[in-house]
């Protein structure tokens, strides 16, 4: 009887125990993040306030102090001639705007896919078994490591029209019937851009791809060998399935950082209008052309269509930054 009631006072005395130490890591936990917390509150929280709240002043670089508060005329303003007719002027009727904006969508678009494709590839390739898969997997990783601005002087070298050497392989080996300026071309800038970017960043998708393929379980292929299932099927019915939410937040991270791609497009092609992004056009008017304001209102709405955007791919993809699907 003794030993019943010292049983049922210990177990009733455990789910205490476990909420005091559960209320403890609490604690510690966010005594750890708050350091973190306030070094992001005024590293990026306090000159994100700043920047759209500038977006709805007249600021310029010489006067930031004291600028006075105009609305929304820097995104649409209007005027009405006495001849009745209006026009409309601000961010959002800019053609240079809009043109940027489509600029980052596509390189975006066809950069993000790309570098999906070929980083499965590499990652089925890698994640295989054979001698030497220790180094190779250390190599594919140069080109990311590599920083971004050393990789862009490189490739804008290898790309010049008149010493580069893709134009003098191309001359010799007869795929090419004259010169190209690769980078200066409107034609064929935004290319260009696209296969420096896909060559540096395709390892990266490889790694997070590999990640998520070396936690199916090994077991599963051995029993769909056994029923005698195609590879190709495997790969759709089992590998597609299982790396999907690895799959789901490699694609997220890629994105975001396309979408506010800089340091690529303005060392290669700084003043081309075919590849201009809102990072290199907003950067232009805020520092370049003395259009703080205006600049501010530019990487305002870019940090408006870049947070939309994940929003709306967290939720349509069902993306569960803590693993698997929601």
């Amino acid at each position: 009887m003794a030993t019943d009631t010292i049983a049922s006072a210990a177990s009733a005395g455990r789910p205490r125990i476990k909420s005091e130490l559960m209320q403890q890591r609490v604690r510690a936990a966010r005594w750890f993040l708050l350091p973190m917390m306030i070094a992001l509150a005024v590293v990026a929280g306090w000159p994100l306030l700043r920047s759209i709240y500038f977006s709805f002043t007249d600021a310029s670089l010489t006067d930031l102090y004291g600028a006075e508060w105009i609305g929304i005329g820097n995104y649409l303003s209007w005027r009405t001639l006495d001849s009745g007719r209006t026009i409309y002027r601000g961010l959002l009727v800019d053609p240079a705007w809009w043109n940027a904006v489509w600029n980052t969508v596509r390189f975006a678009f066809w950069s993000v896919l790309w570098e999906t494709v070929l980083g499965m590839i590499v990652a089925l390739v890698l994640n295989a078994e054979f001698r030497g898969r220790g180094l190779v997997r250390a190599a594919i990783l140069i080109p990311w490591a590599i920083p971004t601005i050393v990789s862009a002087r490189m490739w804008s070298w290898m790309l010049n029209d008149q010493f580069g050497i893709l134009n003098d392989l191309g001359l010799r080996l007869g795929l090419l019937s004259q010169k190209v300026a690769w980078t200066a071309t409107a034609e064929t800038a935004m290319t260009a851009v696209l296969v420096v970017d896909i060559w540096k960043t395709t390892p990266f998708m490889a790694l997070l791809i590999l990640a998520g393929l070396q936690m199916i379980p090994k077991d599963i292929y051995e029993a769909a060998e056994i029923d005698g299932v195609h590879p190709v099927k495997q790969f759709f019915k089992i590998t597609l399935p299982l790396v999907r939410p690895a799959l789901m937040v490699a694609i997220i991270f890629r994105v975001l950082d396309a979408l506010r791609i800089f340091d690529l497009i303005y060392v290669l092609t700084p003043n081309s209008a075919a590849t201009k992004t809102m990072s290199v056009l907003a950067r232009e008017n805020l520092f370049d052309f003395d259009k703080f304001a205006y600049g501010s209102a530019q990487s305002t709405l870019l940090f408006l269509i870049i947070a939309a955007f994940t929003i709306l791919y967290i939720w349509l993809g069902k993306v569960n930054f803590d693993g698997g699907d929601r």
